[in-house]
């Protein structure tokens, strides 16, 4: 397997293309869909007034009907899927653009209000759809779509008829389809052998066509292993490279074990043994004595203490309560499946192999590796980042990121390679991927060198390179490519790349919405006339992403 493709999975973007037209936070400025004409961010005074946030969202939307061209009132249009208020005051909501109540799939639009005032949308809307003669009634049944889409799955993907697992109900979309959408099931098809799948398919609802797909390895069943009454207590133990850990665990008295069962965070951090099968969870990893130092229990103590270590970033470096902002329950299984080369997270719990210890140690051993894999987690909670093309490419910057991050924050021999501790243990100085030096491991550090093919869902991996140089450029500083970009140090950097994520992105987000996402986040937190700023648009104009 290509080390690129390793670490992470999850899938549609829309070219975008920026224009600015102002300077100041306070002028509007457009990022333009390349594709429609029209916007996929706006950011600036955009219009005050009394009313309910949602309302004014509304009022400007009809206001700027000719531009925004969605066929009809705004409200009858987009419906409102979420609200909160961030740490700064915003009131932050989401809207499903919908066609006679039928979702269209990825058209998600984000508005900011804050003190009565309109100041950013982001998301690509599709337009003119009262303009297309669309089916909303489907000429197949759902049973029908879900045999198209596992049948498929068998003569492309596993040869042989997988254990299908239950995986998120099928739903009539509208897909956009090239200058067309059409009417189309959503199925959601899971396995685990022979390999692990989490497929997407959108097939049409009229003639059964298969429209797209791709293996988005999150949202898997729920786990079955249940918590443990007893006390909580510290045990110790031995991590993958040797280093000793002090670990969270719980002490039960009805049998006398110890339970990787960590009770001080959130609901509870939990680790399993998959005694190399494929059934997950497995059982909740016990120990008679407290002590985690046999060579088997390497891999656990290492995905325990690291999931704590993410718990703790995330919540006192962004307070975010766990991946889902709720506080929801961290599940981890080690030793899943035999010489299993890949870590994953799968909707519900991670998942690390043992490696065949020649490419990789056991995955958990890395702790930018497990921050990797929970970040995408965070994602699926937030931005929801198609798994394909220049969203997927995002989403999988977002991981290394953010693993790179939280390694420093642990201060655990931190650098900018991605993966470096668990990969070809004889082999020194390698690593699966390079922010500070992207092209390195063969992967592109400007927008000019993207990869621009189908493998590796449109080049998810490969062409994270980009955004984690302009991540490194804006945190390190640099010249490249001819521009001088002015450092701003990790936590600054990462508090903008944060805001981005949580509070800007859509599903269908590509890089330049990226860049406008990173400029407004910038300007939120440390103003529009701050360096913060100016390092955020050097950063991606040197890897020419406009």
């Amino acid at each position: 397997m290509n080390k690129r493709a390793m670490l992470g999975a999850i899938g549609l973007a829309v070219g975008l293309m920026a224009w600015p037209l102002g300077a100041s936070a306070k002028e509007k400025s457009i990022v333009w869909n390349e594709q429609w004409k029209t916007p996929s961010f706006v950011s600036g005074s955009l219009l005050k007034g009394e009313e309910a946030p949602e309302q004014l969202v509304y009022r400007y939307l009809d206001q700027e009907k000719n531009t925004f061209q969605l066929g009809g009132q705004a409200r009858e249009r987009l419906s409102l899927i979420g609200k909160q208020v961030d740490e700064l005051g915003h009131t932050v909501m989401r809207f499903e653009q919908r066609y006679h109540g039928i979702p269209v799939y990825g058209a998600v639009l984000v508005a900011h209000v804050n003190d009565g005032e309109l100041s950013s949308l982001s998301g690509a809307l599709i337009p003119n759809l009262d303009k297309q003669t669309l089916k909303t009634k489907a000429a197949i049944s759902v049973q029908q779509a879900e045999r198209i889409a596992k049948q498929d799955v068998v003569d492309a993907v596993t040869n042989e008829w997988p254990a299908f697992e239950v995986g998120k109900s099928t739903r009539l979309v509208i897909y956009p389809d090239g200058e067309d959408a059409r009417l189309a099931y959503e199925v959601n098809v899971r396995f685990l052998t022979p390999v692990p799948g989490n497929w997407i398919y959108m097939v049409d609802a009229t003639d059964g066509r298969v429209l797209d797909k791709w293996n988005q390895m999150d949202e898997a069943k729920p786990d079955g292993g249940q918590p443990v009454a007893g006390t909580s207590t510290v045990g110790v133990g031995r991590g993958v490279l040797g280093d000793q850990k002090y670990i969270n665990t719980t002490y039960s008295s009805y049998d006398g074990y110890y339970y990787l069962q960590d009770n001080t965070r959130g609901s509870g951090i939990f680790t399993y043994d998959g005694r190399n099968r494929t059934t997950l969870p497995g059982s909740l990893w016990a120990d008679s004595d407290n002590q985690f130092f046999a060579s088997y229990d390497t891999a656990a103590v290492d995905a325990h203490y690291y999931a704590g270590v993410v718990y703790d970033y995330y919540k006192n470096v962004h307070g975010r309560l766990s991946y889902d902002g709720s506080n929801a329950a961290i599940r981890s299984t080690v030793h899943y499946g035999r010489g299993y080369n890949n870590a994953f997270w799968n909707g519900s719990q991670m998942v690390y192999g043992d490696g065949d210890g020649q490419t990789f140690l056991p995955f958990s051993g890395g702790i930018d590796v497990v921050a990797h894999e929970l970040t995408h987690a965070v994602t699926d909670y937030t931005a929801g980042l198609v798994y394909q093309n220049e969203s997927g490419a995002i989403n999988e910057a977002m991981s290394d990121i953010f693993g790179t991050l939280v390694e420093f924050y642990a201060n655990r021999n931190p650098d900018w390679e991605i993966g470096e501790d668990i990969y070809t243990p004889g082999i020194a100085g390698d690593a699966l991927r390079s922010m500070s030096d992207p092209a390195k491991y063969g992967d592109p550090d400007h927008y000019s060198k993207r990869y621009t093919g189908t493998q590796d869902n449109g080049g998810v991996h490969t062409n994270s390179g980009i955004i984690n140089k302009a991540a490194y450029l804006l945190s390190q500083g640099g010249v490249h490519y001819g521009v001088s970009v002015t450092g701003i140090g990790r936590d600054k950097m990462g508090k903008i790349f944060y805001r981005a994520l949580v509070y800007y992105l859509t599903p269908t987000s590509n890089f330049s919405q990226l860049r406008a996402a990173c400029v407004q986040a910038a300007a939120d937190l440390y103003g529009s006339t701050s360096q913060e700023v100016n390092s955020v648009k050097q950063a991606f104009n040197a890897v020419g992403v406009y």
